[in-house]
This record gives structure tokens, C-alpha cells and sequence, in this order.
């Protein structure tokens, strides 16, 4: 579905919160590279110690761990990538629609049954890993919408979300 026929069922467009799909795929690929560099020093480390007990066992070990960290992380980014790709919520007068790989899912208001925002982790650097801020829109049939710091103002998304949901304050269209 289009966006201009979600429009007409939705009202008016309001804003759009576009997930950072290419950010995804750079970080999976520096994950990557790091295991596979882990991996690549740790064996040969960890096959050159062998029968031996001073420092070389606990560096292979190190360097296949941080390889087997890397390659995990790596690897469900890119997850996350292809699960999300293209993913954006319109907010409309009327309502939401949720667009990932080509397909749209109309979700008036009535629908959501709660959002929730979480601050996730507070540490350094935590939203540039993707691992700061989350927002969940839960709908009543036990369809769950999440997105993550990847997207473009998350928490305006649930604030907004929140002020037409419980407390009845529907953004409004920029009239277009």
C-alpha cells in the first residue's frame, strides 16, 4: 500500500520516522571484521600453544572470544537489517502505518493498545550501538512494533504515540 492511500484512510500525514537501514549494515560489518579478526589471530595463537601453560593459552582465548563476540554481533545485526529493511512508521491524523520491505500495514488508533519507551542502556556511546533507546507499540490483536535508536526521533514517535492513544490529543496534518 502507498503511502498516499494509507493517507486517505488515515487522514492527513503528519511525520514519518524512517529506520537507519545502512547504519544497521556498517555496524554488522565492523562486528564482522572484528570477529574475523579475532578468529583469524586467535587460531593460529591457540594452535601454537598447545601443551604449553603460560600466557599464549589465555591470549588465544581472549583473541577466538573477542572473534566469536564479534562474529555474533555481526551476525544479528545483519539480522536486524534484513528483518527491518526499509522500515518506517507514518503518523497520520488518524492513525499509524507501519511500511517494512515493500509492505504497509494501516494501524488506526483504535488498534493500539499501549506504547512503551524504554531508556535501555545507559552507558556511553549506547545509542550509536543501537543499544540506548527502545520504543514498543503494542497492538491489541498482540502485534508488537518495535523499534530502536536506529530510528529517527524515537521519542517524539512514542510521546506522540502516547498523546493519541491515552490521552485522546491526535497529531494534527500539516495539510497537505
Amino acid at each position: 500500500m502507498r503511502r498516499t492511500e494509507a493517507a486517505k484512510q488515515l487522514g492527513r500525514f503528519v511525520r514519518e520516522h524512517r529506520t537507519d537501514g545502512a547504519r544497521r549494515l556498517r555496524q554488522a560489518g565492523i562486528w564482522i571484521a572484528v570477529g574475523a579478526v579475532g578468529t583469524a589471530i586467535g587460531l593460529p595463537v591457540a594452535i601454537a600453544s598447545v601443551g604449553t601453560t603460560e600466557g599464549a593459552p589465555g591470549l588465544a582465548g581472549l583473541l577466538l572470544g573477542v572473534g566469536l563476540v564479534g562474529w555474533g554481533l555481526g551476525i544479528w545485526r545483519l539480522v536486524q537489517a534484513f528483518r527491518t529493511r526499509e522500515q518506517c512508521i507514518d503518523v497520520h491524523e488518524r492513525g499509524l502505518t507501519h511500511r517494512v520491505a515493500g509492505t504497509a500495514t494501516v494501524i488506526p488508533w483504535e488498534e493500539v493498545a499501549q506504547v512503551i519507551m524504554s531508556g535501555g542502556d545507559s552507558r556511553p556511546l549506547a545509542d550509536a550501538r543501537g543499544m540506548g533507546s527502545t520504543c514498543e507499540i503494542r497492538l491489541h490483536n498482540g502485534r508488537r512494533i518495535r523499534v530502536d535508536t536506529f530510528t529517527e526521533d524515537i521519542g517524539d514517535l512514542a510521546a506522540v504515540v502516547h498523546r493519541a492513544v491515552h490521552l485522546g490529543q491526535f497529531p494534527q496534518g500539516r495539510g497537505r
